[in-house]
């Protein structure tokens, strides 16, 4: 038995999330279907983190078992040419068996794309999050750096999150604009359900002057989700880094997704 991790990349909009449902429309789904075939047996998908319906991943890692003796540009080649065009296997490579794509990763990234336009985005609809009124990208920044350290993050968990503890390590949080986009990133050990969405909308809040710059220190203190803002779109979302110890160096570990770039510029 030995044991493949891939690197993956998917438009969450093209599927109903990560985790296999009855219906079959789900990232695990299709890749192991694909996988499966390539095996000429069932497999199993373990990944680094569970992502929703509608977001993205540019470096998602997941994980899985075989029999099967296959080269690993039969994981990589073979798999995509059984995929959707919305999600390809980057690379594949061969792992101990105590390798786990998602226990051992000890940091993770997601950067949300925001375009901050009076017009909605066609070309990139889906793809990237957008709020109409102008924001302040000073403000929003300044409010992002209280997130940074170790805090209690239940005002921006999901109602049915299943996390054992509401406590993270958040080592980077930063706004930033290019042109009519703002980038959200945000850099910890693990991540609540919807946890970032609900950031982006709280510092959208900011930005847009609704509340000064220290409710978001108030709101994090208050560890309630009663009175933060409400849930931001997934569309921006996307996972985009995710980082393990030195004995696995995974290609494209901490990779980061580029700004999208439109044609017509």
């Amino acid at each position: 038995m030995g044991r493949i991790a891939l690197g993956i990349e998917y438009a969450g909009d093209a599927f109903c999330g990560w985790q296999s449902q009855a219906h079959g429309r789900t990232v695990q789904d299709v890749l192991e279907r694909a996988l499966t075939e390539i095996a000429a047996a069932p497999v199993r998908l373990h990944c680094a983190g569970r992502t929703d319906a509608g977001v993205h991943a540019s470096a998602q890692v997941a994980h899985f078992d075989t029999e099967a003796s296959r080269p690993m540009t039969a994981w990589v080649r073979g798999v995509n040419a059984l995929l959707p065009a919305a999600v390809v296997v980057r690379w594949a490579v061969a792992v101990d068996e105590d390798f786990h794509s998602r226990f051992l990763a000890y940091e993770r990234q997601y950067r949300y794309i925001l375009h901050n336009s009076p017009t909605r985005p066609a070309m990139l609809a889906g793809r990237v999050g957008w709020f109409h009124a102008p924001l302040d990208e000073l403000r929003m920044a300044e409010a992002a750096e209280c997130l940074v350290g170790t805090h209690d993050f239940s005002s921006f968990r999901a109602a049915g999150c299943q996390s054992k503890t509401p406590v993270r390590v958040m080592r980077e949080a930063r706004v930033a604009r290019q042109g009519e986009y703002l980038l959200f990133d945000f850099r910890a050990n693990g991540f609540l359900h919807h946890m970032v969405r609900n950031l982006v909308g709280a510092l959208v809040y900011v930005g847009k002057g609704r509340y000064p710059v220290e409710w978001m220190q108030a709101q994090l203190a208050a560890q309630d989700r009663i009175h933060a803002a409400p849930t931001f779109a997934p569309d921006g979302l996307y996972l985009c880094g995710v980082a393990y110890p030195p004995r696995w160096p995974l290609p494209g570990d901490g990779r980061i997704i580029a700004l999208p770039q439109l044609p017509l510029t």
